[in-house]
């Protein structure tokens, strides 16, 4: 097996520079080329990076021989470059969420399976080191059973920040609102630590304070998982000036711990701003009290260190790159973004009937409202 694997990426809008740098970046990486459908934005962003640019996914990838691509597409628009890439050979990591709709998932994780090629979803929020201490302690059963798990985030969107892309804010070319652009990293880390599968949610969303789009900007639901625990979520992109979204799992012995994945300046891609390092900002496990600020220490000082939008999406990109070189499943696999998926299409279903919806989540026949999206 090669040291290094050819890397590509396809879409080149704003998110696609910081994948461009980490797979320049990557130790396993050999970055090499770019795909998009307008030829003149894929040649400046080739330029920029020194990598060769196509208009065609399939020949790009026989061209420069490429292992791995990203897909940097808008969300409604992942599956077919996926499925592109995964028929023409190679390994494909996506942009989150994986998808728009759990239809679009189950053909991308079809062609995976067909094609024998490893498909994954970005999900680097997993790579913090808050989050993987409190992912050890709950597996190790430090607080217990995962009793009830709750994700709070708050944040703002102004008018010019759904302005500055097409896509924004439409139904049908951006697929949702703070549930599908959002929220998707901290859902998928709820559902990641309680450590089970989801047997019902009762979900509702509404439009509080943004008329100039379709989308819904705040959203909430309650969860009940199959192993006894429960769940809440409250999301929202209506609360002025920043954003904090925080993830707690409190344990069925008393014991809590916790993140604040995000905080300052709401992150927008490739617009500059003031983040704050993610940190345990809740940990009462008995004997283990004293050590919360020595993290917070520790990984503020780390985050001072690095550029964390490259670093962990890098991260990410190196277990993803290992895990084909291992023949393993990757940390964050299709199956893991097909359940952040299934979260966010519960809760508009939910809306639309008013009524709580039960797992196991399949794609709808006979209806063409985007699981009462469209409907609204």
């Amino acid at each position: 097996m090669k040291d290094k694997l050819a890397t590509g990426i396809i879409g080149c809008g704003k998110v696609a520079h910081l994948h461009a740098k980490a797979l320049i970046n990557g130790f396993n990486s050999d970055f090499r080329a770019v795909c998009s459908r307008s030829g003149e934005k894929g040649g400046e962003f080739g330029k920029k990076y020194g990598v060769n640019s196509y208009t065609i996914i399939e020949e790009m990838i026989e061209k420069e021989k490429l292992d791995m691509v990203v897909v940097c597409t808008p969300h409604p628009f992942h599956k077919d470059p996926t499925v592109q890439a995964l028929n023409s050979g190679a390994h494909v990591l996506v942009e989150k969420p994986l998808a728009s709709t759990l239809e679009d998932c189950d053909q991308m994780i079809k062609a995976s399976e067909k094609s024998g090629k490893i498909l994954g979803v970005v999900s680097q929020r997993r790579f913090y080191s808050p989050c993987l201490r409190m992912h050890r302690a709950i597996s190790e059963g430090r607080i217990g059973k995962a009793a009830l798990g709750t994700v709070l985030m708050l944040g703002w969107r102004d008018r010019a920040y759904y302005e500055s892309d097409p896509w924004r804010g439409s139904w049908k070319l951006e697929g949702g609102g703070v549930l599908v652009n959002q929220a998707p990293h901290q859902l998928d880390l709820l559902q990641w630590f309680m450590g089970g599968e989801i047997e019902e949610l009762y979900g509702f969303w509404d439009n509080l304070n943004h008329p100039y789009i379709e989308v819904e900007d705040t959203a909430v639901a309650i969860l009940k998982f199959r192993n006894g625990g429960t769940g809440n979520i409250v999301v929202s992109n209506s609360q002025k000036p920043g954003i904090y979204a925080k993830v707690h799992i409190h344990g069925s012995n008393g014991a809590s711990v916790g993140v604040q994945t995000d905080g300052g300046a709401m992150f927008i891609a490739g617009v500059p701003g003031n983040i704050e390092p993610p940190v345990n900002d809740l940990w009462t496990i008995p004997g283990e009290e004293e050590l919360l600020d020595q993290w917070v220490r520790e990984d503020s000082e780390i985050f001072g260190r690095i550029e964390p939008m490259e670093y962990y999406i890098r991260l990410q990109i190196e277990d993803f790159i290992q895990s084909v070189t291992d023949s393993r499943i990757p940390l964050v696999s299709a199956a893991e973004g097909r359940k952040t998926v299934e979260i966010f299409t519960a809760i508009y279903r939910s809306q639309r009937d008013n009524l709580p919806v039960r797992w196991p989540l399949r794609p709808e026949e006979g209806k063409n409202d985007m699981d009462g999206r469209l409907s609204s």
